[in-house]
């Protein structure tokens, strides 16, 4: 008896490395919220990072603008998924404080010697900025939701794009006006022009502002990972499943509700200021209620509460125009225009993934994933 009992693995031992034999066998709470988990998720996790890397050297510069935009887009919508996936707080009101991002970043980080008002400060004083002038927006926004929820607070964040179409149009000295605009912030990192035709000696400016955005979701993908997987996020969790009983069980509503909404409108903010750096030149109709309906169809599309399917959906209504163009090209004679064509698979991919795969994209590829695992058999 003694021999067995000093031959058997101690709990410490069990708990670290799982039980032998089983080495994917998870015998702890931090082994199941860890980051990457599995030795498959680690390794498909490097070798998607470094995939990504080689792209721009591979692709044309149009594709790598389109993949360029959808990367940072990606971070609004894990934003969004933060607080309407997470939380369950449902907000039509991205699009005023991307706008807010927008603005902030154009302002602090604009040209100083332009006819509109700018400071000319260096990225890392614009971007933060800007992140934390919308996540002050949302912490205002965030002790209405304690009050409301479902329908009701979706109207109330309507609200917000339609004061924020307004403001953005009133004042000029800010936003330039209607069919004027203004010019992003300085897209300058470490004396690195990313406006330049080669920022960088043999590296063209589609594939450093690539690079850049690539490295800008990293890093936002991690973030917003670490929140879900944190006692924030299944805080979160317990309020979107079930208000009331999260309160029982001494879930601060109020606190957890207003986080969820400031960390939102934090990236959304930061996602304005880079988007409108990249594109260079922007005027107050970008923020109209379409964009939030867009960032709604990436949630939507990509996957509920997933950060994968966020950037999935994100990545994914950025390549719609390209897919219309294609297949517009095999219909016949002017039934339909690429734009006409785009609107209609926008709608209907919204329609069919709400009907039929509510998980979104990510949904699909846990199929696919499940099925491989147990391959050969069925069960």
């Amino acid at each position: 008896m003694t021999t067995l009992l000093r031959s058997a693995p101690s709990t410490k031992a069990r708990t670290s490395t799982g039980v032998r034999g089983r080495p994917l066998l998870r015998t702890s709470y931090e082994q199941d919220l860890a980051l990457a988990n599995t030795p498959a998720k680690r390794r498909s996790m490097i070798g998607l990072i470094v995939a990504s890397f080689v792209v721009p050297f591979l692709l044309t510069d149009d594709l790598l603008q389109v993949l360029t935009l959808g990367m940072i887009s990606a971070v609004g919508a894990i934003g969004l998924n933060l607080v309407t996936g997470y939380a369950g707080q449902v907000s039509l009101g991205h699009a005023f404080f991307i706008g807010l991002g927008a603005y902030t970043g154009a302002v602090l980080g604009g040209d100083p010697d332009g006819s509109i008002v700018g400071y000319g400060l260096p990225i890392w004083v614009w971007l933060p900025a800007a992140g934390v002038v919308a996540a002050v927006a949302g912490l205002i926004v965030g002790p209405v939701a304690v009050r409301l929820r479902g329908l009701y607070l979706a109207i109330v964040t309507l609200g917000l794009v339609f004061l924020g179409d307004h403001v953005f149009r009133e004042a000029r000295s800010i936003t330039g006006g209607p069919g004027v605009g203004r010019r992003g912030a300085q897209l300058e990192i470490f004396g690195i022009d990313f406006h330049a035709m080669e920022p960088i000696e043999g590296i063209s400016r589609n594939q450093a502002q690539f690079l850049l955005a690539l490295v800008f979701l990293i890093v936002f993908a991690i973030l917003g990972r670490n929140i879900a997987r944190s006692g924030v996020g299944r805080a979160f969790g317990a309020i979107r499943d079930r208000d009331v009983a999260a309160a029982v069980i001494g879930v601060d509503l109020t606190k957890y509700k207003i986080m969820a909404f400031a960390m939102s409108s934090f990236f959304a903010g930061v996602t304005g200021a880079l988007y409108y750096a990249v594109i260079g030149v922007f005027e107050p109709g970008a923020f109209s209620l379409l964009l939030s309906i867009q960032y709604i169809a990436m949630v939507l599309i990509g996957g509920v509460a997933t950060i994968s399917g966020s950037i999935m959906g994100a990545m994914f209504i950025a390549l719609l125009p390209r897919i219309s163009q294609f297949i517009a090209a095999y219909i016949p004679g002017e039934l339909l225009t690429v734009f006409q064509l785009e609107a209609i698979l926008y709608g209907a991919l919204i329609i069919v993934f709400l009907i039929f795969e509510p998980r979104g994209l990510y949904g699909i590829w846990l199929r696919i994933r499940n099925y491989w695992k147990g391959w050969p058999f069925s069960y």
